[in-house]
């Protein structure tokens, strides 16, 4: 028998409400006045958001004294529920409190790992009335205190420990991606002399062709493979082989829509902002690809994968943002990108620039291999054993 089952074998649980054993609290006492942020200041000022620590003040009146009874804080627009143990003020109403009753029978700490194992859509939105309808009422095990005591402990060493090794693990995922970003500049740097450089509109090398314009409305779960420009931020890399997204094709047809084929690069062309423009992710897929208007395709001579990577470079960019227009959209045409020079070694010198930016690509950024799959795993692991030590059952009559 583990550890954990015979720390919870055979104790008496009693079920009470929330409202039971914490009261919900808006910190109007404790906003802060005061306008002048400095680091230098003793005070951390908390604000809703993600955000969090707005700054710091000298202001020494109306302090809440967390430090002696911590608080579990909340706001009206995160789901995240914060342990804070230090003194502060607030700057927003938006932010809420849940302070114990009665430490000596229910722990605040207890009841601050309970509340997240809570599902994030029970505290999304008005609190106050999330309070009062739903919160005050949910059922809450109530073991004995030396057990909370104990559960506490087991998820504050778990707490730190996750925490230094999910550190550890983001530091290292940022040392490899800076390390990334310096080899894909410097692989991209040649002698002129040696390499000849060409502009992408070159017809020896390539040609653009706009992607024609479809709506949200018109994706299907299944069709015709196709790339929305707005996927290009939130979902494809340096390559891809199949889509999250897909047209009839009767839409293809009657639309006349345009489709990059295996070995064309598909290039984002609008965004937000100009750092978001001019991405290019090789498709690779058997089945050619419907773009978007926003986007162009790229058909070319090169290595598919040289080109996206390239135009993931600081080179590339710093050459076709002088070619960008801003407004509430930034978008760039198929003659902006052109002008960009792009170097052109010998086909197997591409390759084995794509083979070494392979390997990081996939230490990064891959989500089933490398760093960021391991924090993942870690963060499961703690919320798998934070949910098994607050997961009691009901007996029939309860």
């Amino acid at each position: 028998m583990s550890y954990l089952e015979k720390l919870l074998q055979g104790i008496e649980v009693e079920w009470k409400t929330l409202g039971e054993v914490a009261d919900y609290k808006q910190p109007t006492l404790y906003l802060v006045s005061s306008k002048n942020y400095d680091d230098k200041f003793k005070t951390p000022v908390l604000t809703a958001g993600k955000t969090f620590i707005l700054g710091y003040t000298d202001e020494t009146k109306g302090i809440y004294k967390a430090s002696i009874n911590p608080v579990i804080i909340f706001d009206d627009f995160t789901t995240a529920n914060k342990w804070v143990d230090f003194d502060f003020k607030a700057k927003s109403s938006a932010m809420k409190m849940i302070i114990s009753k009665d430490d000596s029978k229910t722990l605040l700490k207890y009841i601050y790992y309970w509340i997240n194992t809570l599902p994030s859509g029970l505290i999304e939105g008005d609190h106050k009335r999330q309070w009062i309808s739903t919160y005050a009422n949910l059922q809450i095990p109530i073991p004995p205190l030396s057990i909370q005591k104990e559960i506490v402990r087991i998820l504050d060493t778990f707490t730190e420990l996750t925490t230094e090794l999910t550190t550890e693990l983001t530091t290292e995922l940022t040392a490899r991606k800076k390390q990334y970003n310096y080899y894909r500049e410097q692989l991209f740097v040649f002698d002129k002399n040696e390499v000849q450089h060409l502009p992408m509109a070159d017809a020896s090398i390539g040609e653009f062709q706009r992607g024609k314009r479809f709506v949200k409305t018109d994706l299907i779960t299944e069709g015709v493979p196709t790339i929305h420009y707005g996927e290009m931020y939130t979902h494809y890399g340096t390559w891809a082989n199949e889509t999250i997204s897909f047209v009839s094709e009767k839409l293809v047809k009657d639309k006349n829509l345009r489709v990059a084929n295996k070995g064309d690069v598909v290039i984002v062309a609008a965004g937000e902002t100009i750092e978001d423009i001019g991405a290019g992710t090789a498709w690779l897929g058997e089945q050619g690809v419907v773009v978007h208007d926003a986007c162009f395709s790229y058909k070319t001579i090169l290595n598919p994968k040289y080109v996206a990577y390239f135009t993931r470079t600081k080179q590339f960019h710093d050459q076709i943002k002088k070619h960008i227009s801003s407004g509430k959209i930034s978008a760039i045409n198929a003659k902006g990108l052109g002008k960009a020079i792009i170097p052109v070694p010998l086909f197997k010198e591409q390759e084995r620039i794509v083979s070494i930016l392979d390997k990081f690509d996939t230490l990064t950024t891959s989500l089933s291999e490398g760093l960021p799959k391991e924090i993942e795993l870690r963060k499961k692991q703690y919320e798998y054993y934070r949910n098994m030590l607050l997961t009691f059952p009901k007996k029939e009559n309860e």
